[in-house]
C-alpha cells in the first residue's frame, strides 16, 4: 500500500493546503472606517450605505439637507451598519470631516452620521460653523432628536428629518425647538464588542471548519497508519 500512498501524497498535501486556507480565510466584515467612506465631499446629500432609507426617504432627507445651502452650510447625511473595532461614531465623523477639509472642502461642513447596529447618531460641524452651532446643541440633537425615532421602531427617515429641521431652525435665527417630549431617554452604550448572537455565529462557523478539517484529515491519517 505504500506506493499507493506515495501516489496520493501530492493530492493529500493539496487538500490539506486548501483546508488550511479555508480555516484562515477571514470572514466578510461590514465594519466601517474612514477609509470606507468618500475621501472628498460627495455630490449626493445622502449616502445610505446601511440601506435603511427608502427611495422616497432619501429624496425627502436630501431636500431637507439642501435647505442648508441658504444658510451657507454644506450638509450631508451618511448611514453605516457597523463601526470598525475601537472606533466611536463621533471619532469617525471628525476623521471624515478632517479628510474632506484636507481634500479642499469649504470650511462650512455639517455632517450627520447614523450607525444602525446600535441605532445611534452623531452630528459634527467643521470649525467654520462653531460660532453658529454649539457642541451642546449638536450632542442633544444626535442623542435625542435623532436618537429617539431610530431607537423606537427604526424610524430613520423621521429621526433624520427631525434632527435636520431642529438645526436648520437654529441657523435661521429662531429659538431652538428643544428635545422631543418624551418621558425617558435611555442612553445606548456604543460598543464594538461582539454581542452574544454574533459570538454564537462566529463560534458556529469556527466549529464547522474544525469539523470539516477533522472529518477529512483524520480518516486519511487512519488509512495511512493502517496501510503501512
Amino acid at each position: 500500500m505504500l506506493p499507493v500512498f506515495r501516489s496520493l501524497r501530492p493530492w493529500l498535501a493539496l487538500m490539506l493546503g486548501l483546508l488550511v486556507g479555508i480555516l484562515l480565510l477571514p470572514t466578510p466584515s461590514l465594519a466601517v472606517s474612514v477609509s470606507s467612506l468618500p475621501a472628498v465631499v460627495p455630490e449626493e446629500r445622502v449616502i445610505d450605505t446601511a440601506d435603511v432609507l427608502s427611495r422616497a426617504g432619501r429624496a425627502d432627507v436630501s431636500d431637507a439637507l439642501r435647505a442648508f445651502n441658504e444658510e451657507h452650510v454644506d450638509a450631508h447625511l451618511i448611514t453605516v451598519k457597523r463601526l470598525d473595532y475601537g472606533l466611536s461614531l463621533d471619532k469617525l465623523a471628525n476623521q471624515l470631516l478632517q479628510t474632506w477639509l484636507q481634500a479642499g472642502a469649504e470650511d462650512n461642513q455639517l455632517l450627520f452620521l447614523i450607525e444602525t447596529q446600535t441605532n445611534t447618531a452623531a452630528v459634527v460641524e467643521s470649525p467654520g460653523l462653531e460660532g453658529q452651532l454649539n457642541s451642546g446643541l449638536l450632542t442633544s440633537t444626535a442623542r435625542t432628536t435623532f436618537g429617539q425615532p431610530i431607537r423606537e421602531g427604526g424610524r430613520y427617515r423621521q429621526g433624520s428629518l427631525d434632527g435636520i429641521g431642529r438645526l436648520l431652525t437654529v441657523l435661521q435665527g429662531s429659538e431652538d425647538p428643544g428635545e422631543p417630549a418624551i418621558a425617558d431617554i435611555n442612553e445606548v452604550q456604543v460598543t464594538n464588542i461582539p454581542s452574544k448572537e454574533e459570538t454564537s455565529e462566529s463560534n458556529a462557523f469556527t466549529w464547522i471548519i474544525v469539523l470539516l478539517v477533522a472529518g477529512t484529515i483524520v480518516p486519511m491519517l487512519t488509512w495511512w497508519v493502517f496501510s503501512r
